[in-house]
């Protein structure tokens, strides 16, 4: 749940961020369809690997990740509409914290908590760059390990169905922002 000092943390990383350019404020919103193209073409991969998936074929970990970057590809058109675009460096959290600044009154909070959710769990899942990959490589590869190795193919589609279904509204929800 977003408290008020998750609130505070991201209206501060905002303003660092905006001072640092990793968000630029802009009118140049042409990339906003690439973003909404990108969230379609994400979401669909998601859903038909889900479809495909069997007891043989089990891509859960991508159906995951594409998940996510449906519902990141689609909050980034939503910044650039409302005059922001994310820079390279750290945009996975830029976005985030972005997100909680200037949307969250326009969603619901649930919305908002479903994202960071499924952000952690991709990030978690792919041992991605977070702030600091070499502090957290080990905690990375035992959550990795953990859902490679020690789940059942069960548990693994349950996940990559939750994050399917939390995508698809997130989506559905940012674009009527747009």
């Amino acid at each position: 749940m977003l408290d008020q000092n998750r609130i505070k943390e991201a209206e501060n990383n905002v303003k660092n961020y905006l001072e640092e350019r990793m968000l630029i404020k802009t009118s140049n919103i042409k990339s906003k369809e690439m973003y909404i193209k990108n969230s379609d073409i994400s979401i669909e991969t998601a859903e038909n690997l889900l479809e495909l998936s069997n007891e043989n074929y089990t891509p859960y970990l991508w159906i995951i990740v594409t998940s996510y970057y449906a519902m990141y590809y689609v909050a980034n058109a939503i910044l650039l509409n409302l005059g922001f675009k994310v820079g390279d460096k750290v945009s996975h959290k830029v976005t985030e914290d972005s997100l909680i600044v200037f949307v969250r009154n326009k969603l619901n909070k649930k919305l908002l908590e479903e994202y960071e959710k499924a952000k952690e769990e991709a990030i978690e899942l792919t041992a991605s760059k977070v702030d600091n990959i070499i502090n957290s490589f080990e905690y990375e590869r035992e959550k990795r390990s953990d859902f490679q190795y020690n789940m059942d193919n069960e548990a693994k589609r349950s996940k990559a169905v939750t994050s399917v279904e939390r995508a698809k509204e997130f989506i559905f929800e940012m674009r009527k922002l747009l």
